[in-house]
């Protein structure tokens, strides 16, 4: 039975990151035969030197790498011999040739914009900071808008900046950062009647926090199904999985069901009807991309409640 291999970080600077990883696909394929970890160390040359030795193994599919450098150095090795599942969130890393598995903002960002369309929202100010984060779900939100229905306007505003002039009040405003910012704007958005909207990046656990987001709406993964693999998770291992190590178990979960129906192939991977993830449903496309369900959900005091079901963002 061919094997598949798992490319992360094992040493370098996100060694504790690729380990917790590992170990999250382990809890998925507990054969370490199967499923072979190789370490990229993090860089580009790592990461082609780690798909250089999954062919040598006989991989019937990559699972990994992390970063988007990595992927595009790994791909290109592979050159479409076998799939890549690449755990990176940046679309480029699908031009040459790994499927980009990474939760992107434009998932989230479209999912919470076609919610709040479905809401009676029509007009969105769009508050990015500058990260590259921001700046994808800016760009996703300004393409979206004519699809979704919505009036959309993006502003940015860095650090220490000063917010520029808004015009007419939208009927909401989407943050899709974190952290100080997002909760300051959401303190300033209380009793305006203006709708605030996050992605992802905003969900912050903290009584601080909840108290501040309380009535956001939020596309992200359900919070039920992430608990029930951290729980799991830390049966086994004990500490805390991120984010990131739920999408290394999705993938090995994908890779095990694909070995058990013999389709541990690219046929098997695009012919699927989707397959079930603690990051969302995922079904792949030919074009590098998939298309994930995320939860809407609304924050509050007591923590986050799923109210809808965006599909295939």
């Amino acid at each position: 039975m061919r094997p598949v291999a798992l490319l992360l970080p094992l040493t370098g600077e996100r060694a504790a990151l690729g380990l917790s990883m590992q170990r999250a696909a382990m809890l998925a394929e507990t054969d370490a035969r199967l499923l072979v970890a190789l370490d990229t160390a993090g860089t580009a040359g790592g990461a082609a030197t780690a798909a250089q030795a999954a062919l040598k193994r006989g991989a019937a599919m990559i699972l990994g790498p992390l970063t988007s450098w990595e992927a595009s150095a790994a791909a290109q090795v592979v050159a479409n011999r076998v799939p890549v599942i690449a755990f990176t969130n940046n679309p480029a890393a699908a031009a040459n040739g790994a499927y980009v598995f990474g939760l992107t903002a434009q998932q989230v960002t479209t999912s919470v914009l076609g919610y709040a369309r479905s809401r009676g929202v029509k007009s969105v100010v769009v508050v990015g900071d500058g990260s590259a984060w921001s700046n994808a779900a800016s760009e996703a939100a300004v393409k979206a808008q004519g699809g979704v229905g919505l009036d959309v306007r993006a502003i940015t505003v860095t650090a220490g900046g000063t917010l520029p002039a808004a015009g007419d009040p939208p009927d909401a405003v989407l943050i899709p950062g974190s952290g100080d910012a997002l909760l300051a704007a959401a303190r300033n958005l209380k009793d305006s009647g203006i709708q605030l909207l996050g992605t992802v990046q905003a969900l912050d656990y903290r009584p601080s926090a909840l108290a501040a987001l309380d009535g956001a709406w939020i596309a992200a993964p359900d919070p039920k199904a992430f608990g029930e693999f951290a729980a799991d998770f830390q049966g086994r291992n004990g500490g805390a999985p991120g984010a990131v190590a739920a999408l290394a178990y999705d993938a090995s979960k994908i890779a095990s069901k694909l070995r058990d129906a013999n389709q541990l192939n690219r046929e098997g991977l695009l012919g699927s009807d989707g397959f079930a993830c603690v990051t969302g449903a995922v079904r792949f496309r030919t074009d590098g991309s998939c298309a994930r369900d995320l939860s809407i959900l609304v924050a509050s005091p007591d923590g986050y409640a799923s109210v809808a079901t965006s599909r295939g963002a």
